[in-house]
């Protein structure tokens, strides 16, 4: 197990989810002000801009039968009150403006009778202009400065949003935080107790759904290896129990001989039988150092160009003595012709010897043990040679493959030990007690050897009664198939 790293600050998804919100809060707080100043100001120029046109035309209503007679009492006044509002007002007579400062074509247009309204240069700055044309080339013209710093007025003024996005966006990023990482917390602790051993764990799905597909990932993964070790510990047992009986016969007898109890007359006897458990021994613990092994990159394979017919009819020749001596009957069925199959022979005659084994060792006595080979292919007719790359050919360049079959008269499988006939110690597990079983190393062996060889092997039910077992093989040089 890897040493956990330290923890650094900044670096967890609180901290991470309260520094995105922050930053979001800051963000939208900066980007209103930017998009709302303007139109704020825009709005305030509107709104005076439309107050002094109003009050443009109610001077020129009072003013307008008046500018040709001086300035009265109730004028003056009117201009004091425009002033105290910061309103200049210029007054213009047969088209000359009583004080300088107005722009000489606001003067002219109001002269010749047109109004005005709009941004000026009044006096060197920046005004409002609102002016009235009156009978006679009269007018009055009022102005007010435009406001100007109100982004200066406005800024002070944000910090007390951009203090509440900040407040706002920890306790937002706490709370979002909080929620997202509960069930990842719950995750890495699930994860922690799988590691430390207990398969019992299991983590609540709950929303997201990106949170509920790693809960389910994980309860998924807990009952996977609880299944997975349960079968281990059953294959082990089982392993065991086999090792167990053949090491008991050996140590018996190798007691009796040690104690005298066995005379010269039943050594013989002895040794043979001590010799068959040593060889039952010696093939569990090949078999056991061959699964081990079978998923290694280096695990020794030699494909060659191999004739099936020729491979079954050998093996037939030395297990034909075996199930006649126990009263079965072997049938061998092969074409009248060479059936050809780019494989290991050493380890496909494995997987044969395996099988028959394990039909020697279910099927009763009278029963029949079936060996056969079929193409799957176009093969030779003329006894083909070798083409290129090792394969064999019928003349046209065309290769084939090959189909072992080994059926037998026995108890056969249910449809569930089909599914289950090719894992270690299953069917062991599943019989032990009730017929003969051997390792239950035996089919899991032939099923790795197969696959690694490039072909398939299937279980099935044989016309015959009992089991069939389907082994195809491919008939041109393949690529050897290795782990993951």
């Amino acid at each position: 197990m890897t040493d956990r790293p330290p923890r650094r600050p900044g670096r967890t998804l609180t901290a991470r989810a309260v520094l995105v919100t922050c930053a979001v809060a800051l963000v939208s707080v900066l980007v209103t002000a930017v998009l709302a100043v303007p139109l704020a100001v825009r709005t305030a120029e509107r709104q005076a801009q439309d107050a002094l046109a109003a009050q443009a035309r109610l001077t020129a209503e009072v003013l307008r039968f008046r500018l040709s007679r001086g300035r009265p009492a109730d004028e003056e006044r009117l201009l004091r009150l425009l002033a105290n509002q910061g309103i200049d007002a210029y007054l213009i007579g047969a088209g000359r403006v009583d004080r300088p400062g107005l722009p000489r074509q606001v003067v002219e247009r109001i002269a010749a009778g047109r109004n005005v309204s709009g941004r000026r240069i009044v006096d060197g700055r920046p005004a409002l202009v609102e002016g009235r044309a009156l009978a006679g080339g009269n007018g009055v013209v009022l102005t007010r400065p435009r406001a100007t710093g109100l982004w200066r007025q406005v800024i002070p003024g944000l910090w007390l949003p951009l203090l509440a996005g900040l407040a706002a966006g920890v306790v937002a990023g706490s709370l979002l935080a909080r929620r997202l990482a509960r069930p990842i917390r719950q995750a890495a602790t699930a994860a922690a107790r799988l590691s430390a051993g207990d398969r019992a764990v299991r983590v609540p799905v709950e929303p997201p759904e990106e949170v509920a597909e790693l809960a389910y990932a994980l309860n998924g993964l807990a009952a996977a290896l609880a299944t997975s070790e349960g079968r281990q510990r059953e294959f082990l047992l089982s392993v065991s129990h086999e090792l167990r009986t053949p090491l008991t016969a050996v140590r018996g007898y190798a007691e009796a001989l040690a104690d005298g109890v066995l005379g010269p007359a039943e050594a013989e006897r002895t040794g043979r039988i001590v010799l068959a458990e040593a060889e039952h021994l010696d093939r569990l613990v090949s078999d056991l150092l061959a699964l081990a092994r079978l998923e290694a990159a280096d695990f020794p394979l030699d494909p060659v160009p191999v004739d099936l017919v020729e491979l079954v009819g050998a093996a037939a020749g030395t297990w034909g003595g075996r199930c006649a001596a126990v009263g079965l009957e072997l049938r061998v069925e092969t074409p009248d012709r060479p059936v050809p199959a780019y494989t290991d022979p050493g380890r496909i005659r494995q997987v044969v010897d395996g099988l028959l084994e394990n039909a020697l060792r279910v099927v009763p006595p009278g029963a029949p043990v079936v060996l056969a080979v079929r193409p799957t292919g176009p093969g030779p007719t003329d006894g083909g040679g070798p083409v290129d790359g090792g394969g064999m050919t019928d003349g046209s360049g065309m290769t084939g493959g090959g189909v072992v079959e080994v059926r037998d008269g026995g108890p056969g499988f249910t449809d569930d030990d089909l599914a289950v006939a090719f894992e270690r110690g299953a069917l062991h597990q599943r019989y032990r007690g009730i017929r003969k079983v051997g390792s239950g190393l035996g089919l899991a062996l032939a099923a790795g050897l197969v696959r690694r060889l490039g072909g398939t092997i299937t279980a099935g039910h044989a016309p015959e009664g009992g089991a069939a077992f389907t082994v195809e093989l491919p008939g041109i040089p393949y690529r050897i198939r290795t782990p993951a």
